[in-house]
């Protein structure tokens, strides 16, 4: 199966780089990234130690409702290309643990198909998860719950 792993879409990557509200209706923090694990949601390359960046809460969800998990983000402050692929990022390999979850079409979490994995076994995760016709897309979160990235079928 192929996937297809997008980040955050670009209209609201710019909005909030541009200082636009963030899911808490606050103005996104501007800092400067330290050490090497600081992911950029939109484009999901790492970002630099020492470059501007976006901190922010965010909910990757377009209405309000029970499952729509709200949790805190990296951007890079500057625009940045959005990332879609058929794959995940060389670097997801290293998020140890992280968890992993399909959503229903109606975007409530579908139960049976979270877990905690190793990053190396989330590309086989998101397949067997998608797998189930019933599963719409998947969620890949850090192991602290902060959103990584959407994956659909490709």
């Amino acid at each position: 199966m192929k996937l297809s792993v997008q980040g955050i879409p670009s209209e609201v990557a710019r909005r909030l780089q541009a200082g636009g509200d963030d899911a808490n209706g606050q103005t996104p923090l501007q800092t400067v990234a330290q050490g090497q694990a600081n992911p950029c949601r939109h484009c999901l390359q790492l970002i630099a130690p020492g470059d501007a960046m976006r901190v922010l809460s965010y909910r990757p969800f377009a209405d309000l409702q029970p499952y729509a998990e709200t949790g805190p983000i990296f951007l890079h402050a500057h625009d940045c290309k959005h990332y879609q692929a058929d794959r995940l990022p060389d670097w997801f390999a290293y998020l140890d643990p992280a968890v992993i979850r399909g959503y229903g079409h109606n975007h409530w979490i579908r139960y049976e198909t979270g877990a905690i994995v190793a990053g190396k076994e989330l590309t086989d995760r998101c397949r067997q998860i998608l797998a189930d016709p019933e599963v719409a897309y998947v969620h890949i979160r850090s192991k602290f719950n902060c959103f990584q990235c959407r994956v659909d079928r490709g």
